[in-house]
């Protein structure tokens, strides 16, 4: 395959993005594949100029809401949508490209919400079954998974954690989530080139927070360790508009 352009974005509303530009952005980054999250639409809702690309949806049950959408050059071996767990398989949270060498799943984590009241279905439920689901790809091909997992894993990924050390995000049941997936083998990428903080991909929407950027890392690519040898470079695109969240991206040599 190659060398290969992977971006991860959560859009926001993929039909808001393209009001703010999302085709000429797309157009700019050129990206081998493309995986977006709270696409908030059905495909027959979208009217996209994604030329040279194929389509790949997972829209939730409930209109307008949460969904997932998977943009390809490259024609995969297979495409499955969700876990194959009901419970957790309405909301359009979770999709899967085969190719050749990889498993490539696109993933947009519940939010455990402000006041915490779904932090039990997403820690006990939502990251465990989601953890084994990638085990499980992993017996076949090594896998490589991103989007907006909905968690900051360490202090350095937000710019003010004490004062958020109980809030949605940041809790001490989600980080240690993400402590498990890395426990499992899997590295996130950004993290093996840059161990600064100031990089953050989500800003609140109130006035001067982005532009003082005090953000949240949320949304990430992490690989197999067996892919470790096959990291190009990752990174993040705050400069690119047009939601809350901006354009993670992952190169590989595959």
């Amino acid at each position: 395959m190659g060398k290969l352009k992977l971006i991860s974005w959560n859009v926001n509303g993929i039909r808001a993005a393209q009001r703010k530009g999302f085709e000429q952005s797309v157009a700019e980054l050129k990206p081998s594949v493309i995986c977006l999250q709270e696409t908030k639409a059905m495909p027959d809702q979208v009217d996209l100029e994604m030329k040279g690309y194929r389509a790949y949806w997972n829209s939730a049950e409930r209109r307008g809401y949460s969904g997932t959408a998977i943009f390809t050059k490259i024609e995969p071996l297979s495409h499955q949508v969700g876990m194959g767990i009901k419970k957790h398989d309405t909301e359009g949270r979770v999709q899967c490209l085969e190719f050749e060498t990889f498993f490539l799943v696109n993933c947009y984590t519940p939010n455990s919400k402000r006041d915490l009241s779904r932090l039990a279905y997403r820690t006990k439920e939502w990251d465990s079954d989601f953890a084994s689901y990638l085990q499980a790809l992993e017996k076949s091909k090594p896998v490589v998974f991103c989007g907006d997992l909905n968690v900051s894993h360490k202090e350095i990924d937000l710019a003010n954690p004490k004062a958020n050390k109980r809030n949605a995000g940041f809790t001490t049941e989600e980080r240690a989530s993400f402590d498990r997936l890395v426990s499992l083998g899997f590295i996130d990428t950004f993290r093996e080139f840059c161990d600064e903080g100031g990089h953050y991909s989500w800003w609140s929407q109130r006035p001067g927070i982005r532009e003082r950027n005090i953000g949240w890392r949320l949304d990430y690519f992490c690989v197999s360790g067996s892919l470790k040898e096959k990291l190009k470079s990752a990174g993040i695109y705050p400069h690119v508009m047009g939601s809350d969240h901006c354009p993670v991206y992952l190169e590989l040599n595959v």
